[in-house]
């Protein structure tokens, strides 16, 4: 059992040593500026990335199976949106326990994903396109919900999953630990995990071998569901409030970092492991731009770059490969 996680350990920096030196180089570099060298590596920033990117974690971790699939998912943000608003109303406007809501904007979540993964396999509608519609429609059930305007709740039970501690360490880093190590669980050691890669390699060859493509494909779609409606009622717990703009761009960090996580654009390949460091130097990137008083708008310009740097080396790796 030791040698077989050591090994593990081994192939996991191997396979991914490209992206843990540039992870190391953010951080050396933060460390040594002059602007972020003493709030860069302390305790309470530390955490305060990891909480910040715990959302983006649950979404990657969908986005990653969806996109080994060959598709995309552009719904996750605006289901963002709708699962945190719908948390907060049911708790204000409905009196609902928090848990109780929780499990509704997660369903929500669910349902998002199944009316997409379903439209997916039902059709011939590429899932760039039906998700663009998804996010649409999202976003302004959610807008019509709200009116526009954000639901506080201000509830010590609401405030637990984003904003709340287990000892020392925030809820919201001890949720991204569970569920992330589910999603690696489910990935790489059931058949359903196997399915997802063999359909992404060749849709047409794993019908063939027995693999029911449309039932992949709709459990990966309503499985990042969920993940967007986890993320939801994390980021309005941490905001205290239901706001129908929360996840705006949501969907552009997770792409980034499984994309800088080494998962391939064409599908077929790709793994979580890399994604989660991916989700880390997206983190860790904007905490120091941040740091650095970069202002807002520039940054969408560097984490435009740094997508384009990755899909390059995604590129240049396929046409190796001779893929």
């Amino acid at each position: 059992m030791a040698v077989r996680l050591k090994n593990g350990v081994v192939k996991y920096f191997k396979d991914n040593i490209g992206i843990i030196i540039a992870l190391l180089a953010m951080c050396v570099f933060l460390i040594i500026f002059p602007t972020t060298r003493s709030t860069f590596l302390t305790q309470k920033n530390v955490f305060n990335i990891l909480r910040q990117n715990a959302s983006n974690l649950f979404l990657a971790t969908g986005m990653t199976m969806v996109i080994i699939l060959g598709g995309i998912d552009l719904s996750v943000g605006s289901v963002i949106a709708l699962s945190g608003c719908v948390a907060a109303g049911c708790v204000v406007h409905l009196g609902m326990p928090e848990a109780v809501a929780f499990l509704i904007a997660v369903g929500i979540g669910a349902l998002v994903g199944m009316a997409n993964g379903l439209v997916i396999c039902k059709t011939n509608i590429p899932p760039f396109i039906v998700t663009l519609a998804s996010m649409n429609i999202t976003k302004g059930i959610a807008l019509v919900y709200t009116q526009g305007a954000p639901i506080r709740c201000m509830t010590d039970g609401f405030k637990f999953p984003g904003a709340g501690y287990v000892g020392p360490i925030p809820t919201p880093v001890i949720l991204m630990l569970i569920i992330f190590v589910i999603a690696i669980l489910l990935v790489n050691r059931t058949h359903f995990g196997r399915h997802i890669y063999a359909v992404g390699g060749n849709a047409q060859a794993a019908r063939f071998s027995g693999i029911n493509v449309s039932k992949v494909k709709f459990l990966v779609h309503t499985f990042i569901g969920v993940m967007a409606g986890i993320a939801g009622v994390v980021v309005a717990s941490r905001l205290y409030s239901g706001q129908p703009t929360a996840g705006d761009g949501a969907e552009m960090d997770a792409i980034a970092a499984v994309v800088v996580g080494g998962t391939s654009m064409s599908g077929g390949s790709g793994r979580l492991g890399g994604t989660l460091i991916g989700v880390l130097i997206i983190g860790v990137l904007n905490n120091g731009l941040n740091l650095m008083g970069v202002d807002s708008n520039w940054q969408y310009i560097v984490k435009g770059f740094v997508i384009l740097l990755a899909v390059y080396v995604d590129f240049i790796r396929n046409r190796k490969a001779g893929r």
